[in-house]
């Protein structure tokens, strides 16, 4: 910001002594425009010497994907955004056949078993026990009579949310790949950490007479923010950010109406 074009420096009037016109060493004062010297980087410094920067859902170091962060004015917003509890989206991988300490495959090895018997009709079956059980989860938390005309346009609208603090909920899980031993899932979630979701892993292998561990968790939607308006480390420069802001106000705004 610092290194951006700076505006003009203020001017202010002056009357300057010059000599007269008619000689012999007369001086008179003649009017002049000339900058304000308070405006000179040399004189007040730099411009900005602290920035506000708040940060949105985390992320820990085994993660990766979409990063929210607010800058300035932008801080109200993301606890405006917090305070919506909108979805998140992971695509998360797994690998059967192991179990760590951590429930990831960097962490120590504590066992391994088989896993020929499992197919990807017992994995979605598991998965939709898990979405069964989360749905009846958030419509206890959403704090919302079912029988209700609200409710009804609520759903619709895809708005059934808790309304406060709720332990993690899962609104969606589907299997994207099945390779024995790897699969990945896609998870919709609520309040979640990226931890539970390894442990969730962990579970399923369980309920599979197996084990498995995490191989990958990767946010692609945190909210209104897609993997297609994260910026990459190449392009953490001024311009980039200045674009990625007014491309997503519009979305922002229309979240906060719609939800708030």
């Amino acid at each position: 910001l610092n290194a951006a074009p700076e505006r003009a420096p203020r001017e202010r009037v002056r009357f300057l002594p010059t000599p007269a016109p008619g000689g012999g060493g007369a001086v008179e004062l003649v009017p002049a425009r000339v900058p304000v010297l308070a405006d000179h980087p040399l004189v007040r410094g730099p411009r900005f010497r602290k920035l506000k920067i708040g940060a949105g859902h985390r992320l820990d170091v085994k993660a990766s994907g979409v990063f929210v962060l607010g800058i300035g004015h932008g801080n109200k917003l993301l606890t405006d955004l917090y305070n919506c509890h909108l979805t998140k989206v992971y695509t998360v991988g797994g690998l059967f056949g192991k179990a760590t300490d951590d429930f990831s495959d960097t962490g120590n090895l504590i066992e391994k078993t088989t896993f020929d018997h499992i197919t990807r009709e017992k994995l979605e079956r598991i998965l939709a026990v898990i979405q069964g059980t989360n749905q009846k989860a958030l419509l206890m938390y959403s704090n919302i009579d079912m029988k209700t005309q609200e409710a009804y346009e609520l759903a619709v609208k895809g708005l059934i949310r808790p309304m406060g603090k709720s332990p993690p909920i899962i609104t969606a899980v589907r299997c994207l790949q099945f390779a024995l031993p790897e699969f990945q899932l896609e998870i919709h979630c609520l309040h979640e950490t990226q931890q539970y979701l390894r442990k969730m892993v962990h579970e399923i292998g369980l309920e599979l007479k197996s084990s498995a561990v995490c191989t990958q968790v990767r946010r692609i939607r945190d909210g209104v923010f897609t993997v297609d308006d994260a910026l990459l480390r190449t392009q953490w420069n001024l311009q980039s950010i200045q674009e990625a802001i007014q491309n997503c106000q519009l979305k922002v705004e229309t979240e906060l109406e719609k939800t708030l």
